[in-house]
């Protein structure tokens, strides 16, 4: 299992979600091993073809992807999702807007800046979402899916339509 892969507690929420092969155009690869595929190219922004070998073809996690985009999967596995772990008491609804408007001075424009301080070990990053349970860790993930899924359907609608 990679770093950014699911754990097996939020692969077990996951999978009754999932659609299931009809059984007319042969076996599916693993769902897992697919979304695992899927979850490091939204996290690292890594072309479709630099997956790596581990998450098998990248051709196959790309189709999988668009295919899911295209049904409403995406969307459906998230609401499928939030809603279990809301009637588990894992999701706080509580949201606090606030309208204030903070603006820059005019001559905080193009200062200098020290560089980011040197990333700390690569636990760091672990230890910052130890307290999540696996619904909510798996929720973050999926809204980070949807949130791509969402941006690329705006683009397509922009996009003049192709002629082949």
């Amino acid at each position: 299992m990679g770093r950014g892969d699911l754990s097996d507690a939020e692969w077990e929420q996951l999978r009754p979600f999932l659609p299931v092969s009809n059984r007319r155009c042969g076996r599916w690869r693993d769902h897992r091993q697919v979304i695992d595929g899927i979850l490091h190219r939204v996290r690292t922004g890594v072309q479709w073809r630099d997956l790596p070998e581990r998450f098998g073809p990248w051709k196959t996690v790309y189709e999988r992807h668009r295919l899911w985009l295209a049904d409403g999967t995406w969307e459906r596995l998230l609401q499928q999702v939030q809603a279990a772990a809301d009637a588990a008491g894992e999701i706080d609804w509580d949201v606090a807007v606030d309208s204030t408007i903070v603006r820059a001075h005019q001559h905080a424009a193009g200062a200098r800046t020290d560089p980011p301080p040197a990333p700390g070990s690569k636990g760091a990053e672990l230890a910052e979402h130890q307290d999540e349970t696996p619904w909510q860790s798996l929720v973050a993930r999926l809204v980070e899916v949807v949130r791509e899924v969402r941006a690329w359907a705006a683009r397509a609608a922009d996009s003049p339509p192709s002629s082949t």
